[in-house]
């Protein structure tokens, strides 16, 4: 009876110490991972980013830039002004052309994304093609000594599983978006707040540009950015965003 209560005793100790030992290395996997505890998207289950957690009050401030250079650094005051910080998602083929630029977003602290390298919809090309795009874009922000860019929107948001999958596996978070005034049409200063104002919620990610079309934009922020403040509002980055233990995704067929 000794000898059966001893083995038995002893069973009990190993169990115990591989849970001590399972426990410390979950806890250890939990503080190292961070922000990617709350990962959306996976190849098996690919997701678009679409809205942050609707519970906390931050919003994300996003602009696109395709072309020009006469726009962003009126759009880079405005923020300086309200100190707010936004994620900029900018085109391989322009950031080849106006390393400056992207330097100056950078140094004013703001976050930087990728559209591709050529502005060509996603579902326009064969996958082959998206993924030299998505390389070569790599590899011109790589050149510019911004090789750790992990965040994707994709041209015009144009998006389905084949590409969602391929962005994926080349470790791009995909971003989308909730509100868009349409800055780029130029349909005036009013009508891009009114839109802004009235649609941006907890949570949401606001597209606009800073394109040389996006004229307006700039005047527009003058009253944008302190009107979302009054409205309860947080301004955060994409990556910020993302960190929140509850986000929106949108499911790609």
């Amino acid at each position: 009876m000794t000898f059966f209560m001893t083995i038995r005793l002893n069973q009990f100790k190993k169990y115990l110490i591989v849970l001590t030992f399972g426990i410390i290395i979950l806890s250890i996997l939990g503080i190292n991972s961070g922000g990617d505890l709350h990962v959306f998207s996976s190849e098996e289950s690919p997701r678009a980013l679409m809205k942050g957690n609707e519970e906390n009050s931050e919003v994300a401030l996003t602009f696109n830039i395709t072309w020009g250079d006469e726009v962003l650094e009126p759009i880079l005051q405005q923020l300086e002004n309200e100190d707010v910080t936004a994620t900029f998602f900018l085109l391989g083929e322009w950031a080849e052309h106006h390393p400056h630029l992207v330097d100056l977003i950078d140094e004013k602290g703001h976050e930087i994304g990728m559209l591709g390298y050529r502005y060509k919809s996603y579902l326009k090309q064969d996958i082959e093609e998206v993924t030299k795009d998505l390389y070569k874009a790599k590899d011109i922000f790589t050149k510019l000594n911004y090789p750790d860019l992990t965040l994707l929107r994709t041209p015009s948001g144009h998006l389905n599983t084949k590409v969602l999958t391929t962005a994926i596996s080349q470790g791009f978070k995909v971003i989308d978006w909730g509100v868009n005034p349409n800055d780029w049409e130029t349909p005036g200063v009013n009508a891009i707040v009114d839109d802004v104002m009235s649609k941006t919620d907890n949570g949401d990610i606001i597209l606009m540009h800073a394109s040389d079309s996006a004229v307006q934009t700039a005047e527009a922020l003058e009253i944008i950015l302190p009107g979302l403040k009054e409205k309860g509002l947080e301004f955060v980055t994409v990556s910020e965003l993302i960190t929140q233990a509850e986000i929106k995704t949108e499911e790609i067929e």
